[in-house]
């Protein structure tokens, strides 16, 4: 009898052996047809789903340059422009949210799924969007702090969308093609700068008339013009809401964090065929044994220095780049002002502010096309060939000597209308050399150097990072920028950028390369085995 019963429970676990080691071969050929699928048009949707969010992003939070001036005309009571410290509170106010929605989000995508806040970070960008726009004055309470208020808020659902567009677009994409998937999501942030600098011509344009026949500062006119210039960032958010709340769970949360092999493979069965995943409500649903994210699980993986590098690398190179990107991107009005690039001829009348805010519009036009946009498409085509950290090193190094000279020469590069010219141009170099260089791969390595369980946690805390980044630069550059006369410190906030650049060079040799590797094998985990046990099918 004794013998009877130890052959049968032998038997039971030989047999539940065979189960987990098909299970874990199942698993293996899943990813692999996933890493080796062909370029179909689900990649193409992904891609545009995705990428309308960040042309979002970035008319959203880049639009705030121009409309700053124009809440200057309407809101400043000296001047007729926003005080250092308004106009750092509508600046700062949306990397603030960003930082908290990319933690949040981040780390709720890891947790509850993909899916389920895709689409929502979009909700929250819209309302608070179209709440900017109609907002009003009340002897209580001040335009501008509600302004501030909704930017924050939107600030939250923008954040959000880093880690989600990211790990969808790296956890859909083939191995060979994924750098350029993702390169080319995060490139729409160039067409939503451009598109913020361009719907602001295009509306100063039509309210010409208006701003010519009123009375200076043209109080009026010129607040239309900054409501209907951030209104717009609703329309594109619009479109691609439907289609966000669309997208399919990614096979690889529903197998690794879901821990359901079987729903697993038949989505990505159905996904690459069709697009969409079909789920059966009355199938039994069987949970394997694999690592599972935890407290003491994120301690084990992070604690190994190999793993935590690779952290300490994403978020300090996303650091020290947003300190530039955004110390920029954020007051290249201010810049421009300042070296007297396009500034209008006439005195200050009602044609001066119709040509001061047209000049402005035009030159972050040109920033955008001279230097933003070629930079992602260089990126794009380099990205899964030369590889992420040659391009982040390269870029890095760049822009350390760009700021050297920018700082060092700027009085010289100030003097005469040819040397302004050299200045803009080096200026688009370096906006050329942060999108072809540490722009695009501090969002791409994030999004594919860790497991699935932590993935989208990781990136958004390397995002939030970033934004850290940008907060200290937009803060930093208020209260520096006129130390010594009006925009004096510039040069100075230059060669501070020069520093933090030069830093980047070295966060950047803590990071893996990432190109043509399955996420699998990036994320340091052994896969042969990875599935430990298989509990009984529950329905």
């Amino acid at each position: 009898m004794a013998s009877n019963h130890e052959s049968s429970h032998a038997s039971y676990h030989e047999k539940g052996q065979t189960t987990v080691a098909v299970l874990d071969e199942r698993r293996r050929a899943a990813l692999a047809e996933i890493d080796n699928a062909p370029f179909s048009w689900f990649h193409v949707k992904v891609c545009l789903v995705a990428s309308v969010g960040f042309f979002t992003d970035a008319y959203d939070i880049f639009a705030i340059n121009i409309a700053s001036v124009m809440l200057g005309f309407v809101y400043g009571h000296t001047k007729n422009q926003l005080s250092s410290n308004q106009s750092l509170g509508v600046k700062v106010a949306t990397p603030v949210g960003n930082l908290v929605g990319q933690v949040l989000f981040g780390w709720l995508a890891d947790v509850v799924g993909r899916k389920r806040m895709y689409g929502v970070e979009l909700m929250i960008m819209i309302i608070a969007t179209f709440g900017q726009a109609l907002a009003g004055q009340a002897p209580a309470v001040s335009i501008l702090g509600v302004i501030i208020v909704w930017r924050f808020i939107m600030g939250i659902g923008i954040g959000g969308d880093y880690p989600l567009s990211a790990i969808i677009s790296s956890e859909f994409a083939a191995t060979r093609s994924r750098g350029r998937l993702m390169t080319a999501v995060f490139a729409a942030q160039g067409w939503g700068q451009f598109a913020a600098a361009l719907v602001g011509i295009i509306v100063v344009e039509a309210y010409k008339d208006s701003i010519l026949s009123a009375p200076f500062p043209c109080i009026v006119p010129v607040d239309h013009i900054w409501r209907l210039l951030i209104g717009f960032g609703c329309v594109p958010g619009v479109i691609a809401l439907y289609f966000r709340l669309t997208i399919p769970e990614t096979p690889r949360f529903t197998m690794d964090i879901e821990r359901n092999i079987a729903q697993a493979t038949t989505d990505i069965d159905n996904v690459l065929t069709t697009g969409k995943s079909v789920h059966d409500e009355d199938a039994p649903v069987q949970r394997v044994q694999a690592p599972k994210a935890t407290r003491a699980d994120f301690r084990a993986y992070f604690g190994q220095w190999k793993n935590l590098k690779i952290l300490i690398g994403t978020a300090y190179s996303w650091f020290a780049l947003d300190i530039a990107f955004y110390g920029l991107g954020l007051n290249s009005s201010i810049i421009l002002a300042a070296i007297n690039f396009g500034n209008p001829s006439s005195a200050k009348t009602s044609l001066y502010i119709y040509e001061y805010l047209y000049n402005i519009c035009v030159g972050n036009l040109i920033l955008s096309l001279a230097g933003l946009i070629p930079g992602y498409w260089v990126s794009f085509f380099f990205i899964d060939s030369w590889g992420r950290k040659p391009i982040q090193l390269m870029g890095f190094i760049v822009l350390t000597i760009l700021f050297i000279i920018m700082g060092f020469a700027y009085d010289k590069l100030n003097g005469t209308l040819s040397n302004q010219r050299v200045f803009v141009f080096l200026y688009c170099l370096t906006n050329f050399f942060q999108n072809f260089g540490p722009n695009t791969t501090t969002f791409i390595v994030p999004g594919e150097a860790f497991p699935t369980r932590y993935r989208s946690t990781a990136h958004g805390i390397s995002a939030a990072s970033g934004k850290f980044g940008a907060v200290i630069a937009q803060v930093g550059f208020s209260q520096l920028v006129n130390i010594g006369g009006k925009n004096a410190f510039i040069p100075h906030i230059m060669e501070i950028f020069a520093f933090f650049m030069l830093t980047g060079v070295f966060s950047t040799l803590l990071i893996p390369e990432t190109k043509q590797r399955s996420l699998e094998d990036i994320s340091n985990e052994e896969q042969e085995g990875y599935i430990q046990g298989v509990s009984e099918a529950t329905p």
